[in-house]
């Protein structure tokens, strides 16, 4: 007389594909027939032995077809399309039981196998509030039936009746305890696939982030953006940067050797972009293009600043690796040349929709191309419109103007000298370099423990080279 207590949603297994296949549980329908089953069987045994009266006819009808006419209300009818069909199906449920209970005039046994079996589905289906919902309605229709039908004088079954009920109650609990099992098992072998394919996932997207630059995998990979064809008009800084006498040192180097140079170079000045915020555009040969402004951004103001903040450092690292390079046996001097513009481009993904690549186009991303093309070893070139966004916090120094595909006029441009702070004599980045000696200090990077380090090296060299003037 109740729900199959266990159709609480399909369960997911695993076929021999390792691959998740839906399981319904027990039906209601199937379980419906069982409660009812046990029930009439109740019902039928006592009005052999005497128990019942006539009267129980109908009732015993009902137990046979109350579980089809149910089965035809939740899928044939507009009841099917309501969310808590099974919990509605299961009050009229317990109405039923009470019905039941009350017209055989509380028969013990009989009654408290119909009431066990009614609380175990109401428990497992809809929890405390179900149980207490159904018990409300058993108690009015069983009170509504002893009043139409009275009280028996003897409240005691007979034993055949008695076994029977209480055989008939505890097949339908394990009945409904090995589907619940099942289901349960079903379910735990689910969540052990799902969160395998979960731990594959993220490999693969960790994978798949080393092709595109961290911003944009990030806002992919949360939602943010649509993976479609669309750009849009922003303001940018657009940076570009090759290595002046790279082509020449390719003619010297083994191919194997040139490679994993240039991968070591690409990896330090990825560090660095990233540190500052910058979108890597692409890597092209030996030139790197990075942005600023999409697809986060922190104001013109400050988009500008980070590029040029950007390329400033990479300047001083640079110096920094071709020290290293040089104590490798690479003795080409390698010099990176850096131009920057900040204008209005059009960014998003181009290309089809089955092969996209965000990027930028516009004129702007020309002249950056252009500035950086002029460049001398170790320069910074800027546009104008980028030096009046830093020039309050970069020293800058005019360089003339240019003429440009695109622009109408003559273009502005300046060499970056260095932040204003680290100019005079509290700059905190020196400096110097000659044949059998070169020294680089950034002392706004040295640790207290590296400082004494340091201290004593330059110590021993300055010992060294007095005793050489001797």
């Amino acid at each position: 007389m109740m729900n199959a207590p266990l159709n609480m949603g399909k369960a997911l297994v695993l076929d021999g594909n390792s691959a998740p296949v839906a399981v319904p549980p027990m039906p209601d329908y199937n379980g419906r027939v069982v409660a009812y089953t046990a029930t009439a069987l109740i019902i039928a045994l006592g009005m052999f032995e005497g128990l019942f009266g006539a009267n129980m006819y109908g009732l015993l009808a009902g137990c046979l077809i109350w579980p089809h006419i149910a089965c035809y209300l939740s899928r044939r009818t507009l009841l099917r399309k309501s969310n808590r069909i099974r919990q509605k199906m299961l009050m009229l449920d317990c109405i039923f039981g009470g019905a039941c209970i009350g017209t055989w005039g509380l028969i013990l046994v009989p009654s408290a196998a119909v009431v066990l079996m009614i609380m175990f589905s109401c428990l497992i289906v809809g929890g405390i509030r179900q149980w207490l919902l159904g018990m409300v309605l058993l108690v009015v229709s069983t009170s509504a039936a002893v009043a139409l039908n009275g009280v028996p004088a003897s409240l005691q079954a007979p034993i055949w009746t008695t076994l029977v009920s209480l055989l008939a109650t505890g097949t339908y609990i394990c009945v409904t305890a090995y589907y619940a099992h099942q289901q349960a098992r079903s379910l735990m072998l689910a969540k052990t696939q799902i969160q395998n394919q979960r731990e594959q996932s993220i490999a693969l997207s960790h994978k798949l982030s080393k092709y595109l630059s961290p911003q944009v995998w990030q806002s992919i990979f949360t939602g943010e953006r649509d993976v479609r064809l669309e750009t849009q008009r922003k303001k940018l800084a657009i940076f570009f940067s090759d290595i002046k006498g790279f082509t020449d040192l390719s003619e010297e180097m083994e191919p194997e050797a040139l490679t994993e140079l240039l991968n070591h170079y690409f990896n330090e000045m990825s560090e660095v972009a990233l540190k500052y915020g910058g979108t890597i555009d692409k890597f092209v040969g030996d030139s790197i293009m990075v942005f600023f402004g999409d697809p986060t951004s922190r104001g013109q103001r400050e988009d500008a600043f980070a590029c040029v903040s950007m390329a400033i450092e990479m300047r001083k690292h640079m110096k920094i690796m071709r020290q290293k390079w040089r104590s490798q046996g690479i003795k080409t001097p390698l010099e990176i040349r850096m131009g920057i513009s900040t204008g209005y481009t059009t960014v998003g993904n181009f290309g089809a929709e089955n092969r996209m690549d965000y990027t930028i186009i516009g004129k702007e991303v020309n002249l950056a191309s252009r500035l950086e093309s002029l460049a001398e070893p170790g320069e910074i070139l800027v546009s104008y419109e980028t030096f009046s966004l830093i020039k309050d916090r970069i020293m800058c120094r005019d360089k003339g103007e240019i003429t440009v595909k695109g622009f109408g006029r003559p273009v502005p441009i300046y060499e970056v000298v260095d932040f204003r702070r680290d100019m005079g004599p509290n700059r905190s980045f020196l400096e110097h370099e000659h044949s059998g000696f070169a020294m680089y200090l950034d002392s706004e990077k040295v640790t207290e423990k590296e400082r004494q380090s340091i201290l004593s090296a330059l110590e021993d060299a300055a010992d060294r080279l007095r005793q050489e003037d001797v």
